[in-house]
């Protein structure tokens, strides 16, 4: 029953990470589920992450609600375990991780740091893959 609260729970986010995810499937990208996640590469996937996130040079994975995004699926297992503390993150926060989550960014950038690596969220993905 708990589980079932969780994915609810964590459904708006989850949903964003599907609505990014899909057209992967359909521009050659794969799925596939490890451990009650749905990891999407490729396609579509490698050219949002590689263009469209905020980040030099692209992210790697992104994590939204149950759902991991990778460029492919080395950068999926490479990354899987900081991305597993982000999933944990959205269990927790729900439909507030993304606001969270950027206005921690925000509130980092206006104190001089930077708006990735010195994120809370990020510090402890770090800090629990490593």
């Amino acid at each position: 029953m708990w589980r079932g609260i969780i994915y609810l729970w964590s459904l708006p986010t989850t949903a964003i990470g599907l609505c990014l995810g899909m057209p992967a499937l359909v521009s050659g990208g794969r799925m596939r589920w490890v451990d009650g996640v749905l990891e999407i590469h490729g396609g579509f996937v490698m050219h949002f992450l590689s263009e469209w996130t905020l980040l030099e040079g692209g992210a790697s994975a992104m994590t939204l609600g149950h759902v991991v995004l990778g460029r492919d699926r080395d950068c999926l297992n490479w990354s899987r375990e900081h991305e597993r503390v982000h999933v944990r993150q959205c269990e927790r926060w729900g439909p507030l991780f993304l606001p969270a989550y950027g206005i921690a960014s925000l509130v980092v950038k206006l104190r001089g740091g930077n708006p990735y690596l010195d994120n809370p969220f990020e510090r402890e993905a770090y800090a629990s893959s490593t």
